[in-house]
C-alpha cells in the first residue's frame, strides 16, 4: 500500500513546525513581554516536534523522502528565522552575533554541500554530533527567547549560545574535511 507522504504523522508534524515559525517570530518582533512568552510557549512545542517526529517515524516505520527532506529544512529554518527576529529586535548583541552568524554560515552551507557533493554521488552522514548541535542550537535560542520573561538568564543564555556556535563550526569543518578530497579533484 502506498500512502501519501502528506499524510504521515510525522511529517504533518514537521509541516506544523514549518508553519509555526511565522507566528514565532511574529510574537518575537512584537517587542511585548506577553507575546514573547506566547512565542516561548509554540517555539519549545515546535522545538520538542522535532524530536517526536523523528521517534514516531520510526516507531510506527513512517518514513518518506518527504520527511527526510523537510526534517533538516524545518530545522534550519526554525533556526534562521529566529536568529533574524533576534537581530531585528536587539535580543542579539554585537558580541552575540559572532555565534549567530557561524550558526547561520555553517547552516548554508552544509546543505550546499551536500547538493554540490549528491551531484557526485558522495554522501556525507549526518554525524552524531551534528544531531547534538541541533539539539544545543534549540535549547540556545529558547533561552535567548526567554531572557526577558526569565531575570538573571542572560549569561546562561550567552554561554549555551557561544557554545552551539563552536560545536556547529566544528561538526562544520568535520564535514569540510571529509569533503575535501572530492572538492580539491584529490580523491579522482
Amino acid at each position: 500500500m502506498n500512502r501519501n507522504p502528506l499524510f504521515l504523522v510525522p511529517n504533518i508534524i514537521t509541516i506544523a513546525r514549518i508553519l509555526a515559525i511565522i507566528p514565532i517570530a511574529a510574537l518575537v518582533m512584537s517587542g511585548d513581554t506577553t507575546a514573547r512568552s506566547v512565542a516561548l510557549f509554540l517555539y519549545i512545542v515546535a522545538a520538542t516536534s522535532d524530536w517526536v517526529d523523528g521517534y514516531l517515524a520510526r516507531a510506527w516505520n513512517q518514513y518518506s523522502d518527504l520527511g527526510r527532506m523537510l526534517d533538516p529544512i524545518a530545522d534550519k529554518l526554525l533556526v534562521g528565522i529566529l536568529i533574524a527576529a533576534f537581530a531585528w529586535d536587539g535580543s542579539l548583541s554585537a558580541l552575540d552575533m559572532i555565534p549567530a552568524i557561524a550558526i547561520l554560515l555553517r547552516e548554508f552551507f552544509i546543505p550546499g554541500l551536500r547538493e554540490f557533493l549528491g551531484n557526485k554521488t558522495v554522501v556525507l552522514p549526518v554525524t552524531q554530533l551534528a544531531k547534538w548541535k541541533t539539539t544545543i542550537q534549540l535549547i540556545a535560542l529558547g533561552l535567548v527567547l526567554a531572557e526577558p520573561i526569565v531575570p538573571g538568564l542572560s549569561f546562561v543564555s550567552d554561554l549555551v549560545l557561544w557554545i552551539a556556535g563552536a560545536i556547529t563550526l566544528w561538526t562544520g569543518w568535520n564535514y569540510l574535511r571529509a569533503s575535501w578530497p572530492h572538492l580539491s579533484g584529490v580523491g579522482k
